[in-house]
């Protein structure tokens, strides 16, 4: 537990100094010169900035420590090994742990992000971090924070199984996560000819189109896009640089509010 909070802290220090870095990017080389640094709704986003990049994954912590706990027990009585006691990557050197968690990582995170789209009820939940409007890198901490929730449930397993170095995970999450505010900053740049392999702001933003392209969505990849164009997800047209309008349709009826977005999906019915 002690190690998980002390890379909840370290986290949260390199995320700040990622957003810092972002913003003055943006600043220097804005791809949408008309949009402001300080534009509708910054102020809200700031507090999901810090809920969710601190707060909520301290909570959360907490709570999947404590059910990891109760757990192991039940192993143990049916003569099966603990997950987290399988350790496949734990001699390994430090770098093939990497390689192995990020990709392995990032291909789980594609298919809980196609859920997201597809499952009416996690749609709801999803439906906040599409309420962008204006986009830009603060914009990918905007997200419901049961998000972290079905991610951390649906990925755990085969996660936990590998064994990795909690350093090797605290600097996993500090890439993921300057790939993904640079995937959604106002920043006109691909990755050259790695474009097909890792994501980038002009991939990334026709994911916010407020039409789809697909069913469900396009660009559903989180660090690389590699698993759109494999699974046929992938849009980026050759005509135009970014999508008239963002968001999603029936937006005038999504709570623009704080509170309100904390609580809607929990009390919205779907169908």
């Amino acid at each position: 537990m002690l190690n998980i909070l002390w890379n909840t802290r370290g986290y949260f220090f390199w995320l700040l100094v990622v957003s810092l870095c972002c913003w003055i990017l943006e600043r220097l080389a804005p791809w949408r010169t008309e949009q402001k640094a300080f534009r509708r709704q910054i102020g809200q986003d700031f507090f999901w900035l810090v809920f969710n990049g601190h707060y909520a994954g301290v909570a959360i912590a907490f709570v999947s420590s404590w059910l990891i706990q109760q757990l192991n027990p039940w192993f143990g009585q049916w003569n099966v090994p603990a997950p987290e006691a399988i350790q496949l990557l734990s001699g390994s050197p430090w770098w093939a742990q990497f390689a192995v968690f990020l990709v392995l990582k990032d291909f789980l995170e594609y298919l809980v992000h196609n859920l997201l789209h597809h499952v009416p009820i996690l749609w709801e939940f999803h439906k906040l971090h599409h309420s962008i409007e204006e986009l830009d890198w603060i914009g990918n901490m905007r997200f419901h924070w049961m998000e972290i929730v079905v991610y951390k449930s649906l990925t755990y397993l085969p996660l936990v199984m590998l064994g990795v170095n909690g350093n090797v995970i605290l600097w996993i999450a500090i890439v993921t996560t300057i790939i993904g505010h640079l995937n959604h900053s106002n920043l006109n740049f691909t990755w050259g000819p790695l474009r097909y392999v890792i994501n980038s702001p002009r991939m990334h933003v026709w994911h916010h189109d407020v039409m789809l392209h697909g069913r469900g969505g396009q660009n559903f990849g989180v660090v690389f896009c590699l698993w759109d164009w494999l699974f046929g997800t992938a849009y980026l047209p050759a005509d135009k640089d970014q999508p008239e309008r963002l968001g999603f349709e029936s937006m005038e009826k999504f709570p623009r509010a704080l509170l309100p977005r904390l609580v809607y999906p929990l009390f919205k019915k779907t169908t």
